[in-house]
């Protein structure tokens, strides 16, 4: 008989208990889904074994930016572009176009998942893509042990364009900057979630042997905004 992988089954499954308890944050799976509705992105990451639940308008002030994931440490006036919502996501290293739903918390205060496993979602309390802080979105890898829009995700490489579209009609272009796949129970949460002085993307979605109902890994591909196509 054949199983979905749905977040609560596979992605995020482990996590939910932690992300229920805790108030710090670790995707799509280890602390702090209200802290992080209250606190906004204040070094609150979401639980890699739960939905990504990291939220974050605005950044806190330093007097050093924070290095990018790439190490640099970018210009604060010229690395994000204002808040607009996004509409559609493009991949082309991957062959993936998708339109994006909006996905924001269940019931439980975990980040909802997309219903359709052929798009991707983003993660509305965080920022969008293309606004300063790490924008979030989401995607399942397989559903009826079928490939689904993320499933070739662990095979982007740094360097690799990623392009969302605007509901403001400008498109933001991303650059992969890395490419990492960790396991759940250590998920990076920090590293992920925290507050960061530039725009940053971070894509989602499971990996790993898949039991019980559920992939034992993540997949997360850090880039930033490198440039503004019209």
């Amino acid at each position: 008989m054949e199983t979905r992988d749905t977040p609560r089954t596979s992605w995020w499954r482990g996590g939910r208990r932690r992300l229920l308890s805790a108030t710090a944050a670790a995707v799509l799976l280890a602390t702090g889904i209200t802290a992080l509705m209250i606190g906004l992105l204040r070094q609150t990451p979401a639980p890699p074994s739960a939905e990504p639940a990291h939220s974050s308008r605005t950044a806190t002030s330093s007097p050093t930016p924070p290095a990018d994931d790439a190490g640099h440490r970018p210009d604060t006036a010229t690395t994000a572009m204002p808040s607009s919502p996004p509409t559609r996501l493009s991949i082309p290293a991957i062959d993936v176009k998708t339109s994006l739903e909006r996905l924001g918390l269940d019931q439980h205060r975990a980040m909802q998942t997309p219903k359709d496993p052929a798009r991707a979602g983003w993660f509305t309390p965080g920022p969008a893509p293309g606004a300063k802080g790490p924008a979030v979105l989401a995607g399942h890898v397989t559903w009826n042990q079928s490939r689904s829009v993320f499933f070739n995700l662990g095979r982007l490489h740094i360097g690799d364009h990623i392009y969302v579209d605007r509901k403001d009609g400008t498109t933001a272009r991303f650059t992969v900057t890395r490419t990492e796949q960790y396991a759940k129970k250590q998920f990076p949460s920090l590293e992920v979630y925290r507050n960061i002085n530039y725009a940053g993307l971070r894509l989602i979605t499971c990996a790993g042997t898949y039991r019980d109902h559920r992939y034992a890994d993540n997949i997360v591909v850090y880039a930033r905004l490198d440039n503004l196509a019209k």
